[in-house]
């Protein structure tokens, strides 16, 4: 297709230009060809990692994140708690306070940026997908705003992340009610 287009641009635009064009074109097509190689390691780990393959069952966490989650993460015991391991990647409010008054505000942002950006892209996608949300996040979506509930809900995929990498399980949904 490019070479269509480029051979009918050829006859109005400079040799030099056409020829430049080409050979930017022959180094995005390298480019493609090094990322679908990437991206095929990407799957053969996930496909290949006890870890990445009983986290990608949980709504909202696809191949990305998994394998992200489990090159983060390294050892889950290394973490006390899964609230522990959302505060590492910001997902917990920052608290301010004195005089043994706290006050709770928006996430800290620290920590692991990229993680923390899957997992909230992923809630989102579960927020927007979902035809049956789960009554407690349809209520929150009633009284927050929705990024304050996809926060929330990539909040809980980290703890869930954690849980599962710490105690070996598989991920079990809710039973519907």
């Amino acid at each position: 297709m490019e070479k269509v287009a480029l051979g009918s641009l050829a006859d109005q635009l400079p040799a030099m230009l056409t020829h430049s064009l080409q050979d930017q074109l022959s180094r995005l097509r390298v480019l493609d060809e090094q990322i679908a190689r990437i991206e095929q390691r990407i799957l053969d780990w996930r496909r290949n990692d006890d870890a990445c393959r009983r986290i990608s069952e949980i709504p909202g966490v696809g191949v990305l994140t998994a394998t992200a989650a489990v090159s983060v993460i390294g050892q889950a015991k290394t973490f006390r708690s899964g609230r522990e391991f959302a505060a590492y990647l910001g997902l917990v409010p920052r608290q301010n306070g004195s005089g043994g008054k706290v006050k709770l505000g928006g996430i800290s942002k620290r920590g692991d940026v990229y993680l923390r950006t899957l997992l909230i892209h992923g809630a989102r996608s579960v927020i927007s997908a979902a035809k049956h949300l789960p009554e407690r996040l349809r209520a929150l979506l009633t009284r927050r705003p929705t990024n304050v509930v996809a926060v929330a809900l990539a909040n809980k995929m980290a703890r869930t992340i954690w849980a599962l990498l710490a105690y070996g399980r598989t991920y079990q949904a809710a039973p519907a009610q």
